[in-house]
Protein backbone atom coordinates (compact mmCIF):
# COMPACT_ATOMS: atom_id res chain seq x y z
CA UNK A 1 0.00 0.00 0.00
CA UNK A 2 2.45 2.74 -1.04
CA UNK A 3 -0.23 5.07 -4.05
CA UNK A 4 -2.74 7.92 -2.91
CA UNK A 5 -5.33 9.54 -4.94
CA UNK A 6 -5.13 13.10 -3.58
CA UNK A 7 -8.48 15.28 -4.43
CA UNK A 8 -7.90 18.96 -3.64
CA UNK A 9 -10.68 21.25 -2.95
CA UNK A 10 -13.87 19.46 -5.13
CA UNK A 11 -16.36 21.84 -3.62
CA UNK A 12 -19.53 23.53 -4.87
CA UNK A 13 -17.95 27.37 -4.62
CA UNK A 14 -15.07 25.90 -6.66
CA UNK A 15 -17.85 24.54 -9.71
CA UNK A 16 -20.02 26.67 -12.02
CA UNK A 17 -22.40 28.84 -10.18
CA UNK A 18 -20.02 28.89 -7.34
CA UNK A 19 -18.78 31.68 -5.04
CA UNK A 20 -15.14 31.29 -6.60
CA UNK A 21 -15.58 29.10 -10.01
CA UNK A 22 -12.97 27.59 -12.10
CA UNK A 23 -14.29 27.15 -15.63
CA UNK A 24 -15.13 23.73 -15.97
CA UNK A 25 -14.32 22.80 -12.51
CA UNK A 26 -17.52 20.01 -12.48
CA UNK A 27 -15.79 18.77 -16.00
CA UNK A 28 -14.02 16.28 -13.88
CA UNK A 29 -16.01 14.61 -11.41
CA UNK A 30 -16.56 11.19 -13.08
CA UNK A 31 -12.89 11.06 -14.24
CA UNK A 32 -11.73 11.65 -10.58
CA UNK A 33 -14.47 8.99 -9.14
CA UNK A 34 -13.30 6.58 -11.51
CA UNK A 35 -9.37 6.79 -10.71
CA UNK A 36 -10.29 5.90 -6.86
CA UNK A 37 -10.24 1.83 -7.51
CA UNK A 38 -6.66 2.51 -8.32
CA UNK A 39 -5.45 3.33 -5.04
CA UNK A 40 -4.57 2.05 -1.75
CA UNK A 41 -5.35 5.54 -0.13
CA UNK A 42 -8.03 8.19 -1.29
CA UNK A 43 -7.82 11.83 0.84
CA UNK A 44 -10.20 14.46 0.10
CA UNK A 45 -8.76 18.21 0.81
CA UNK A 46 -11.77 20.58 1.98
CA UNK A 47 -11.43 24.51 1.78
CA UNK A 48 -12.88 25.53 5.23
CA UNK A 49 -13.02 29.28 5.92
CA UNK A 50 -14.78 30.75 8.55
CA UNK A 51 -16.94 33.85 8.35
CA UNK A 52 -14.75 37.16 8.08
CA UNK A 53 -11.79 34.99 6.95
CA UNK A 54 -8.70 37.18 6.46
CA UNK A 55 -8.13 36.27 2.90
CA UNK A 56 -11.50 37.56 1.96
CA UNK A 57 -11.37 40.80 0.14
CA UNK A 58 -14.62 41.49 2.39
CA UNK A 59 -12.48 41.56 5.39
CA UNK A 60 -10.61 44.73 4.12
CA UNK A 61 -11.54 48.11 3.80
CA UNK A 62 -11.53 49.00 0.43
CA UNK A 63 -9.96 46.06 -1.16
CA UNK A 64 -11.52 44.34 -4.04
CA UNK A 65 -11.50 40.52 -5.07
CA UNK A 66 -7.71 39.52 -6.47
CA UNK A 67 -6.30 42.33 -5.57
CA UNK A 68 -3.13 40.99 -3.63
CA UNK A 69 -1.99 42.73 -0.20
CA UNK A 70 1.16 42.14 2.45
CA UNK A 71 -0.05 39.35 5.58
CA UNK A 72 2.56 38.43 8.43
CA UNK A 73 3.56 35.51 6.30
CA UNK A 74 4.34 36.80 2.86
CA UNK A 75 1.85 38.27 -0.05
CA UNK A 76 -1.67 37.51 -0.35
CA UNK A 77 -4.59 37.13 -2.80
CA UNK A 78 -7.72 38.71 -2.06
CA UNK A 79 -10.64 36.44 -2.28
CA UNK A 80 -14.42 36.72 -3.25
CA UNK A 81 -16.19 34.73 0.16
CA UNK A 82 -16.02 31.37 -0.60
CA UNK A 83 -16.02 27.57 1.46
CA UNK A 84 -17.70 29.04 4.63
CA UNK A 85 -17.94 26.61 7.19
CA UNK A 86 -20.96 24.51 6.92
CA UNK A 87 -22.45 26.46 3.99
CA UNK A 88 -23.59 24.94 0.23
CA UNK A 89 -20.72 26.57 -0.77
CA UNK A 90 -18.32 24.55 1.02
CA UNK A 91 -19.68 21.13 0.55
CA UNK A 92 -18.01 18.52 -1.62
CA UNK A 93 -19.94 18.63 -5.09
CA UNK A 94 -22.86 16.42 -5.20
CA UNK A 95 -21.56 13.79 -7.82
CA UNK A 96 -18.13 13.57 -5.99
CA UNK A 97 -17.62 9.84 -4.03
CA UNK A 98 -16.77 10.68 -1.10
CA UNK A 99 -17.60 7.62 0.59
CA UNK A 100 -14.36 6.35 -1.08
CA UNK A 101 -12.10 8.91 1.32
CA UNK A 102 -10.01 7.32 4.14
CA UNK A 103 -9.55 11.15 5.24
CA UNK A 104 -10.69 14.41 4.99
CA UNK A 105 -8.44 17.20 5.31
CA UNK A 106 -9.96 20.64 5.92
CA UNK A 107 -7.53 23.49 5.27
CA UNK A 108 -7.88 27.05 5.94
CA UNK A 109 -9.89 27.35 9.01
CA UNK A 110 -7.68 29.39 10.91
CA UNK A 111 -8.71 33.17 10.77
CA UNK A 112 -5.82 35.33 10.45
CA UNK A 113 -3.81 32.61 7.91
CA UNK A 114 -4.89 31.13 4.19
CA UNK A 115 -4.30 27.44 3.24
CA UNK A 116 -3.53 26.54 -0.42
CA UNK A 117 -1.47 23.42 0.25
CA UNK A 118 -3.10 19.99 1.77
CA UNK A 119 0.22 20.09 4.03
CA UNK A 120 1.10 23.60 5.35
CA UNK A 121 -0.82 26.71 6.10
CA UNK A 122 0.56 29.84 4.06
CA UNK A 123 3.44 30.44 6.49
CA UNK A 124 4.86 27.19 5.06
CA UNK A 125 5.29 26.30 8.82
CA UNK A 126 2.23 25.17 10.17
CA UNK A 127 1.01 21.75 9.40
CA UNK A 128 -2.56 19.86 8.57
CA UNK A 129 -0.94 16.54 9.18
CA UNK A 130 -1.68 15.19 5.98
CA UNK A 131 2.24 13.98 5.88
CA UNK A 132 2.04 12.00 8.96
CA UNK A 133 -1.00 10.25 7.94
CA UNK A 134 0.90 9.53 5.14
CA UNK A 135 3.74 8.33 6.20
CA UNK A 136 1.87 6.23 8.99
CA UNK A 137 0.60 4.29 6.35
CA UNK A 138 3.90 3.85 4.86
CA UNK A 139 2.57 5.65 1.10
CA UNK A 140 5.58 6.76 -1.00
CA UNK A 141 3.41 7.52 -3.98
CA UNK A 142 0.75 10.73 -4.54
CA UNK A 143 -1.32 11.17 -7.67
CA UNK A 144 -2.64 14.73 -7.06
CA UNK A 145 -6.00 15.91 -8.96
CA UNK A 146 -8.93 18.74 -8.52
CA UNK A 147 -9.32 22.67 -8.24
CA UNK A 148 -7.33 24.89 -9.13
CA UNK A 149 -4.36 23.16 -10.57
CA UNK A 150 -2.38 27.13 -10.36
CA UNK A 151 -3.26 27.87 -6.57
CA UNK A 152 -4.17 24.61 -3.98
CA UNK A 153 -2.89 21.93 -6.51
CA UNK A 154 0.20 23.80 -7.07
CA UNK A 155 0.94 24.36 -3.63
CA UNK A 156 0.36 20.90 -2.48
CA UNK A 157 2.12 19.14 -5.65
CA UNK A 158 4.83 21.35 -4.76
CA UNK A 159 5.29 20.77 -0.71
CA UNK A 160 4.24 17.38 -1.00
CA UNK A 161 8.02 17.05 -3.63
CA UNK A 162 9.82 18.96 -0.85
CA UNK A 163 8.42 16.35 1.31
CA UNK A 164 10.23 13.29 -0.59
CA UNK A 165 7.20 11.87 -2.02
CA UNK A 166 6.88 10.87 -5.44
CA UNK A 167 4.32 13.38 -6.50
CA UNK A 168 2.08 12.70 -10.36
CA UNK A 169 -0.53 15.71 -11.52
CA UNK A 170 -3.00 14.17 -13.54
CA UNK A 171 -3.67 17.63 -15.40
CA UNK A 172 -6.43 16.31 -17.29
CA UNK A 173 -8.26 15.88 -14.08
CA UNK A 174 -7.27 19.07 -12.75
CA UNK A 175 -8.85 22.67 -13.93
CA UNK A 176 -7.37 26.43 -13.36
CA UNK A 177 -8.14 29.51 -12.58
CA UNK A 178 -5.42 31.27 -14.64
CA UNK A 179 -4.85 34.52 -13.08
CA UNK A 180 -2.36 36.73 -14.51
CA UNK A 181 -0.47 33.92 -15.80
CA UNK A 182 -0.51 31.90 -12.96
CA UNK A 183 -1.08 29.04 -14.65
CA UNK A 184 2.20 28.90 -16.97
CA UNK A 185 3.41 30.23 -13.61
CA UNK A 186 2.19 27.20 -11.79
CA UNK A 187 3.30 24.46 -14.30
CA UNK A 188 6.76 25.53 -14.51
CA UNK A 189 7.11 25.61 -10.05
CA UNK A 190 5.91 21.90 -10.04
CA UNK A 191 7.77 20.63 -12.89
CA UNK A 192 10.92 22.58 -11.14
CA UNK A 193 10.18 21.31 -8.17
CA UNK A 194 10.20 17.54 -9.44
CA UNK A 195 6.41 17.15 -9.71
CA UNK A 196 5.67 14.92 -13.04
CA UNK A 197 2.38 16.62 -14.99
CA UNK A 198 0.77 13.85 -16.78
Amino acid sequence: MTRALIVIDVQNDFCPGGALAVPGGDDIVAGINALMADYDAVVLTQDWHPTGHSSFASSHNGKAPYEMIDMPYGPQVLWPDHCVQGTEGAAFHADLNTGRADMIVRKGYRPAIDSYSAFFENDHETPTGLEGYLRTRGITDLTMVGLATDFCVNFSAVDAAKLGFNVTVRTDLCRAIDLDGSLASAQSGMTGAGVTLA
